[in-house]
């Protein structure tokens, strides 16, 4: 593929969605400023439309911003001299750095650091929906809802006037998966940032 390909896509993304993503450049996080090139790094992929990236990104975040709660729930948000930076993360770090997402929505909730309707969301839907079937690629959760079977219509170069109606189950058939995959990357990919972008901004 040619480097023109790349730069014709590339530009018709900037000029096509920078100016209703440019917002989310514009952003100060006092607790989590550690966070800022990953927040910069999911809006250059929304603006490209890399939706999967997007949401996997967005995953990351997620993940990210709990653990951080939690080892700055335990730290205090208070300057810390760099000479006692060690001996202060060290503990919190080895506590809660490896800890899974459900453990870490499930400590959140117990030290009051989210409610109980964001428990709900984070752990009921975002967990199982766009965290497991994105960054664990398993598509049978996010294509639950679409029917098991769907009407399709198959053409012949032979007899092209004639159409054979064929019933396929398009949830295990590895092309038709890609497919409805990527269609649903493309719809949620900017609503799933934009709500953890928002929950990040007031954490803690």
């Amino acid at each position: 593929m040619k480097k023109e390909v790349f730069e014709k896509a590339f530009k018709e993304g900037l000029n096509k969605n920078f100016n209703k993503y440019s917002k989310y450049f514009d952003f100060e996080f006092y607790v989590y400023p550690e966070l800022g090139s990953l927040v910069f790094e999911i809006n250059k992929c929304l603006i490209i439309e890399f939706s999967r990236a997007a949401i996997t990104l967005t995953n990351h975040l997620l993940e990210r911003v709990l653990k951080l709660s939690l080892i700055y729930n335990e730290t205090g948000i208070r300057p810390i001299l760099t000479d006692n930076w060690v001996s202060v993360f060290t503990e919190p770090n080895k506590k809660f750095s490896s800890i899974n997402l459900g453990s870490s929505i499930e400590k959140c909730k117990k030290e009051g650091l989210i409610t109980d309707d964001e428990k709900v969301v984070l752990f009921d839907t975002i967990r199982n929906l766009m965290r497991n079937g994105f960054s664990h690629a398993d598509p049978n959760i996010v294509l639950d809802k679409i029917p098991d079977e769907s009407t399709f219509f198959q053409g012949s170069f032979t007899n092209p006037t004639e159409l054979k109606k064929v019933k396929l189950n398009q949830k295990i058939i590895p092309v038709f998966q890609s497919i409805q995959m990527e269609n649903f990357a493309k719809e949620n990919a900017f609503p799933y940032f934009d709500f953890i972008f928002r929950f990040t901004s007031v954490a803690l």
